[in-house]
């Protein structure tokens, strides 16, 4: 599905305010697409949930700056046309004894703008469909931290099972336990002995949303020299995670700093995340942790514009998306699909539809400049913005895609394949670019030319077939393609005509 980008002065836009305890973001997002396209996204940090817990009462000091922005963000999307545009109030205006009179003054400035106060089973709802926005087939454990509360969802085969919401957002259980971290501890346990489920999902995956869970992994990405700078589906091993929420809670604010990107903002939140996290993972006792970007805005997206194409895989419809923007044929693809089956006959479907993404990525590279193809290509797949790619996912179509523009495989830019494929996979994205280069050279893009030629291996050897008429395609070049084909393949070569 291409992205329906019609509507009033020839474009849609939609935008939501997250209205939260800890800050306030807008994102405005283009379009009607499978995987949301925020075009803004702007935070600020307001902490009007602080003192909630002794108070009952918004914070005082942040009122008036949240009216300001509220009052700037309001510009912005009416002036970006956005529609719907919608604001979502959460934890601490839900639970604030002056939250309604926060809200009228809210409305006086958003005149005509909705404004939602979430219970905690909708705001439950909105971060499931976000975590499954990218990972439709995620099974397990979904925990959305914000400033005031913990939502914690129970997801099984695309649906949310159960789900409660607890008041262990960072801001909240520093007021709780008055600063303490052992204090907070105990509450956290506390509280989690009360959600009678959690049992039903060990062993399972567990999601973590929110920016004080965010702001662990990056952290953890800083710290570890890790390849890739984007959080959303960065994944470890609970033994890894545990060692990291040790090193969180131990670790000298100021150290914390030098690392690069760090977020400093929210370096005081970071022990009450890392205490949460910790003991939630005592109790759920998960099989592995992934950091997941997309949450409540983008589960707002889907259900409020993007409904009609929610059932579309998110890997394939970005992959044609860029395709019919970039590439030269939307029948091409197709036909390189079948085409190079013959190469991996024991593909599981993971695979199998890895190996149809990347021949719908294979000519978003056409149009950039021959002598840096390759790299612009590698770098493009590597680091796309918020589709449901997992980091291998990235590596190996960003390696695949660089094989097919040529790529010497002793160049630097391709570290990050390096590290995070392992052998076998990264040999098998090298076949996969190698076969893809070859099919380009056969047909010069076009499906017309690829038709009646085909990929066989018997016996060691990979055999190019043409069919009658077809041979006129031969050359130096193809057969200089087909042997480094064979060659990452460990097998001879080649080419008959029937």
């Amino acid at each position: 599905m291409g992205r329906d980008v019609t509507g009033a002065g020839g474009f849609r836009r939609s935008a939501v305010i997250d209205l939260g305890s800890n800050s306030v973001r807008l994102v405005v997002f283009d379009g009607i697409s499978r995987n949301p396209a925020p075009i803004f996204n702007e935070k600020v940090v307001l902490r009007l949930g602080r003192g909630l817990n002794a108070t009952g009462r918004l914070n005082e000091e942040a009122v008036p700056l949240a009216m300001e922005v509220m009052a700037r963000f309001n510009a912005i999307a009416r002036g970006m046309e956005a529609s719907p545009f919608e604001v979502l109030a959460t934890a601490a205006v839900r639970d604030a004894t002056n939250g309604p009179e926060f809200v009228a003054g809210l409305k006086s400035r958003l005149p005509g703008v909705p404004i939602r106060i979430l219970s905690g089973e909708e705001e439950a709802d909105y971060s499931a469909t976000g975590v499954l926005c990218g990972i439709p087939d995620a099974n397990g454990l979904v925990a959305d931290i914000g400033g005031g509360s913990l939502e914690l969802i129970r997801i099984e085969n695309g649906r949310k099972c159960d789900a409660c919401t607890l008041p262990l957002g960072v801001i909240r259980l520093d007021d709780r336990s008055d600063g303490d971290l052992a204090r907070a501890r105990t509450l956290v346990d506390e509280d989690l002995a009360r959600v009678d489920w959690l049992e039903a999902v060990r062993g399972q995956d567990l999601y973590l949303v929110g920016g004080a869970f965010r702001a662990l992994a990056r952290m953890q990405i800083a710290r570890t020299a890790y390849p890739l700078n984007i959080v959303h589906l960065y994944q470890l091993a609970p033994d890894t995670a545990r060692e990291m929420t040790d090193w969180i809670l131990s670790a000298n604010k100021r150290s914390i700093e030098r690392l690069p990107n760090v977020p400093r903002k929210r370096l005081d939140d970071a022990p009450f995340a890392a205490t949460v996290l910790r003991r939630l993972m005592r109790h759920a006792q998960p099989n592995g942790l992934v950091f997941c970007v997309d949450g409540l805005r983008e589960g707002w997206y889907m259900r409020n514009v993007a409904a009609s194409v929610a059932d579309n895989d998110p890997q394939q419809a970005v992959a044609r998306e860029m395709c019919s923007m970039l590439g030269r044929s939307m029948q091409l693809p197709e036909r390189l699909t079948d085409w190079t089956a013959p190469l991996f006959p024991d593909d599981d479907p993971v695979a199998a539809r890895l190996r149809t993404v990347a021949c719908w990525l294979s000519d978003v590279g056409a149009h950039d400049h021959p002598e840096y193809r390759a790299e612009q290509t590698y770098l493009r797949i590597l680091r796309l913005q918020g589709v449901g790619f997992t980091h291998q996912a990235r590596a190996f179509l960003s390696l695949t895609l660089a094989v097919r523009y040529g790529a010497d495989l002793s160049v630097a830019y391709l570290q990050p394949s390096r590290q995070l494929l392992d052998p076998a996979q990264f040999a098998r994205a090298v076949v996969l670019g190698q076969a893809l280069r070859l099919a380009y050279t056969v047909s010069g893009g076009t499906e017309a030319l690829l038709d009646g030629t085909r990929l066989e291996m018997a016996g060691g050897t990979l055999s190019l077939h043409f069919a009658p008429g077809r041979d006129v395609v031969q050359g130096e070049s193809v057969r200089r393609r087909l042997e480094r084909l064979g060659s990452a393949m460990d097998m001879s070569v080649r080419i008959r005509d029937h």
